[in-house]
């Protein structure tokens, strides 16, 4: 069931009764102790709390394992909030919490060791957070979709899970170290940085800081999204062509050329990189300046199917009565990369579970109401041909007796445009590829401009920062790898609002190799509205210190 403030109250009771509520020494727990501890926290088993030697660059620290409201669903399938918690040695924490975001459908349980994303290297573990991590609240795997039958697996999908770990994770830690947090943070990446902004609007009032990461706050509009691309690029596919064949890499990297051709030296630098978006949104038009086949496609022309096709993509999906039905999506030259063209052009005719995210094994089970239940033994590709944007997809808004929250109610932040608790207790940083195959970067814009219509003091609690070229979470031929942990940290911790961060380059992938771009290569990401110019004189083009955010 959903977390109330009564539940909240049940959980500090517990930490009393494992702390002895007082004292003038913290009293803490043996790992081991905490699988029979008196928590009083409802509906939790610990099936383990171990020791775990330090291995590589983790520290020795003790791993928890537990589930929270076992159940019986209505399709009388077993279901529970799985979770894993993870503390360094007494001596060793730093006094912080860190909810480790999910991905995909969940299904299992990652390691908690703390992902920090785009950071070059490290984990939040080897930083002396202690972490929590959760399935999502149910435990088939991002194979199995069909866990949204169970009505409340959906609402353990979308939110719940992630306030009830919260809760008892922060119990457990008041149990293990005698003390609780002194600050809670929760970063995510895709469905992770969904997480980020759900919590950001429901449960800002358990941490002092968020990191959404290529977030789909807006998946299941996403979805619709996905389902609409396939019968896009599959209008310009022959006879037993797939999307990836439809448009092979040359197709796509003679669209990221002639845009580089039109916007790279917009910013003062023509580096492969095109940092003013705005300039080469006007500058840039796919059918004056990529050229037409007069006859089959080519590398150096694409036909006019494929035109078509990449124009109604990159404007986002629509109805018959011409509704916008998601976001457009930046023609960013990031569409040649390998990730772009994974997640675009394969993944959602993939065998499972790559197909699950966004397409129709998602849109199916998770994102309608009542689930169609699709045939997937087909990757679901004839379901999302013949999905309908005037009469499926609304479904997504849709309601029944027995699914009494629709997925944009269970998916997505409820009221994304006034964080009041966020704004009076902590902050938010959301980070965006403009080259995300996945959750289109302007749907972060679109939410990021309301958000500072609503509050024109927004910026004090919330920022944005765009990244140019990155794909969905990285890759691409971009400066992807920035430490938007320790910004968050100057941020809450002492005051520094973080107004650039500096990126460099992953040398090792092969959309920076194929760009040619030296391994030293660093940019500023500048909050958004602002954007990386090159400074005037500059000598050092390849350093972030040669640009300043205009």
């Amino acid at each position: 069931m959903p977390c109330h403030p009564k539940l909240a109250l049940a959980l500090a009771a517990g930490v009393l009764a494992a702390c002895g509520g007082g004292g003038d020494a913290p009293r803490t727990l043996a790992c081991s102790d905490l699988v029979t501890a008196k928590l009083d926290i409802p509906n939790l088993q610990v099936a383990s709390a171990v020791e775990v030697p330090a291995s590589g660059a983790l520290p020795a620290h003790c791993r928890v394992n537990g589930a929270l409201n076992e159940r019986t669903g209505i399709d009388r399938k077993p279901y529970a909030i799985g979770f894993e918690l993870r503390t360094p040695a007494p001596e060793a924490w730093n006094g912080k919490f860190f909810f480790q975001g999910g991905g995909g459908t969940n299904g299992f349980i990652v390691p908690a060791t703390g992902n920090l994303l785009n950071a070059p290297t490290g984990t939040a573990l080897e930083r002396g957070y202690a972490v929590a991590s959760t399935d999502g609240g149910h435990d088939g795997g991002q194979s199995d979709v069909s866990f949204a039958i169970d009505p409340q697996a959906r609402s353990d999908y979308g939110y719940n899970a992630v306030g009830q770990v919260t809760l008892a994770a922060k119990t457990l830690l008041q149990a293990r170290f005698g003390r609780a947090p002194e600050r809670s943070y929760l970063l995510g990446c895709s469905n992770g940085g969904r997480d980020a902004m759900v919590a950001a609007s429901r449960f800002a009032d358990q941490f002092d800081g968020f990191v959404a990461a290529n977030p789909g706050f807006n998946l299941p509009k996403a979805a619709v999204a996905q389902q609409w691309d396939t019968q896009q690029f599959m209008s310009a596919a022959g006879p037993g062509q797939l999307p990836k064949d439809a448009f092979p890499a040359s197709a796509m990297t003679l669209v990221s050329q002639k845009v580089l051709e039109r916007c790279d030296a917009l910013d003062g630098l023509a580096d492969g990189i095109v940092n003013d978006r705005a300039r080469c949104r006007s500058r840039f038009d796919l059918d004056r300046d990529v050229p037409t086949c007069a006859g089959a496609p080519a590398a150096d022309c694409l036909s006019a199917p494929q035109k078509t096709a990449l124009r109604n993509i990159f404007a986002g999906p629509r109805n018959n009565a011409g509704d916008r039905l998601y976001a457009s999506w930046p023609l960013d030259p990031g569409v040649s990369g390998q990730n772009w063209r994974f997640w675009k052009l394969d993944a959602g005719f993939a065998p499972l579970p790559f197909n699950t995210l966004i397409g129709a094994g998602a849109m199916g089970f998770i994102f309608t109401s009542p689930p169609d239940a699709p045939d997937l033994s087909d990757a679901g590709f004839a379901y999302q041909l013949g999905f309908s944007m005037d009469s499926d997809a609304p479904k997504i808004f849709a309601t029944t007796t027995t699914y009494r929250e629709s997925a944009m109610e269970f998916m997505t932040p409820p009221n994304p445009t006034r964080l009041t608790t966020l704004k009076a207790r902590g902050k938010l940083i959301v980070v965006h590829g403009t080259a995300d195959p996945v959750f289109s970067a302007d749907d972060s814009i679109a939410w990021y401009d309301a958000l500072t219509a609503a509050d024109p003091a927004a910026a004090a609690y919330a920022r944005l920062f765009l990244v140019p070229g990155m794909n969905h979470c990285g890759g691409g031929p971009a400066t992807d790898r920035f430490d938007m942990l320790t910004a968050l940290e100057n941020w809450v911790e002492k005051g520094r609002a973080p107004d650039v961060v500096v990126a460099t380059v992953n040398a090792a992938d092969p959309d920076v190799m194929a760009a040619g771009w030296p391994a030293r290569r660093s940019r500023p990401l500048c909050a958004y509205p602002k954007q990386a110019l090159l400074r005037a004189g500059a000598a050092d083009t390849e350093s972030a210190a040669s640009f300043e955010c205009r």
